[in-house]
């Protein structure tokens, strides 16, 4: 057993008010705690990933090249491996989430990338979803 206290967790700030932490997973899988401000979106992107993205509190709009739906508390969307997507608090309060990545995956995702759909000039992705 390997748990993981949440204000022990591995944290990821790329933008003001948006934050992600690490929860327990493995290399099959993982669970990344996130919140965004109102009016915040992650840049299009994908990854070899699969994903659920549950909204925990607030309003969430998930967005792919084919479709769009958004999530009010306790709805969740499955995202296959490669699909484009991002994720945009449309409410007016703080949006809650829980990505759950298959296999799993650290937060070098973002923080490697160097394909320019970052923030703070590029130099970071932003995400999840």
């Amino acid at each position: 057993m390997e748990p993981v206290e949440f204000d022990d967790a591995e944290t990821y700030e790329p933008d003001a008010d948006w934050r992600r932490a690490a929860l327990a997973g493995s290399d099959r899988f993982s669970f990344e705690w996130f919140e965004k401000p109102p009016g915040h979106s992650s840049p299009m992107h994908d990854h070899e990933n699969e994903q659920v993205c549950l909204c925990l509190e607030g309003e969430l709009t998930v967005v792919t090249e084919d479709d769009e739906v958004t999530l009010e508390q306790y709805d969740s969307v499955w995202l296959d491996a490669w699909e484009s997507h991002r994720v945009e608090n449309t409410g007016d309060e703080r949006a809650v989430g829980l990505d759950v990545f298959a296999p799993g995956r650290s937060f070098d995702f973002w923080t490697d990338r160097e394909d320019g759909d970052g923030t703070d000039e590029d130099d970071a992705a932003d995400e999840n979803a």
